[in-house]
């Protein structure tokens, strides 16, 4: 990495914190503390959202038989089994808006989730996101398991624990992809 964008990493911890989040998908068993737990869902509702319409809805899941369900139902989800606990993160139809900005829940659960991600980062844990939509198959299992309503949309389902190990970030700076005034 550049040595001056190393230099603002670190007098920045909120640009630190960005560049060095990584996804985690091994934990401890150490639970994660119910203060942390509201931070993250704090954070998440603090993402900027279309029109203010705010269509999220968290579905904070650490009951281990559900865990295990839902690890067992996601292909891609499988360490949730390990995790103490994970976030779904959904949207609420009844907060969607309609004509050209009726995709831009997809955009406000993206912001909500990265920032559930960067707050987790921040405070010591470790979390990943997995996806659950635009897949049918995904969507009606976490419906089904969590008991979740027609109206709500499960968006994707993050993991969170405590790291088992430390993690380096990737390098994922390609300068070839930065285009000035025009492509």
């Amino acid at each position: 990495m550049n040595y001056d964008i190393q230099r603002i990493a670190e007098a920045n911890p909120a640009y630190g914190n960005i560049i060095g989040r990584t996804s985690v998908r091994r934990y401890t068993d150490q639970p994660v503390d119910t203060t942390l737990v509201e931070a993250l869902c704090v954070a998440a509702m603090s993402a900027p959202s279309g029109v203010n319409k705010q269509p999220w809805e968290l579905i904070v899941v650490d009951d281990r038989r559900l865990l295990a369900e839902l690890a067992a139902e996601l292909p891609y989800a499988k360490m949730t089994a390990q995790a103490p606990l994970a976030i779904v993160v959904c949207g609420n139809r009844e907060r969607f808006l309609d004509g050209d900005d009726a995709s831009l829940w997809e955009q406000d659960l993206s912001a909500a989730s990265e920032n559930i991600l960067l707050a987790a980062h921040a405070v010591g844990l470790g979390a990943v996101w997995t996806c659950l939509y635009p897949h049918a198959d995904r969507i009606e299992a976490v419906r089904r398991t969590l008991d979740i309503p027609d109206s709500v949309v499960p968006f994707n389902l993050i993991p969170v624990g405590h790291p088992a190990a430390a993690h380096e970030p990737m390098d994922k700076w390609h300068p070839e992809r930065v285009h000035r005034n025009g492509f």
